[in-house]
């Protein structure tokens, strides 16, 4: 595995608090509370399917996808993001608390 510390260092800075996720995550609890005629909207209304199955059907094919970039070595983390914007849609649309998942990663972190 390539040395990858020069080319991602000013990512590591950005990443090194949780502002990007958490304005990701403050969007998807805005597109639930406040729906507006987007992707994020649509699948966390009730249709012809109920959201909840739809967000746990994309979280099923963003994973397979995952396994598959993985085993190809292409696009591990593009669909590896993919899985975990879906993850945090179904964790928004739950109603969970952004901080109760980073408060879980500290508690893993120990």
């Amino acid at each position: 595995i390539p040395n990858k510390s020069t080319k991602y260092n000013l990512g590591s800075e950005l990443m090194a608090n949780d502002k990007i996720l958490r304005d990701v995550y403050e969007v998807l609890e805005s597109r639930r509370d406040s729906p507006i005629d987007s992707y994020t909207s649509n699948i966390m209304k009730d249709s012809d399917k109920k959201a909840e199955d739809k967000i746990l059907e994309k979280i099923a094919e963003e994973c397979g996808e995952t396994l598959i970039a993985s085993k190809n070595d292409e696009n591990l983390v593009y669909e590896s993001v993919d899985l975990i914007f879906h993850t945090l849609l179904l964790l928004a649309y739950k109603g969970v608390e952004f901080d109760e998942i980073l408060e879980e990663f500290e508690r893993r972190r120990k």
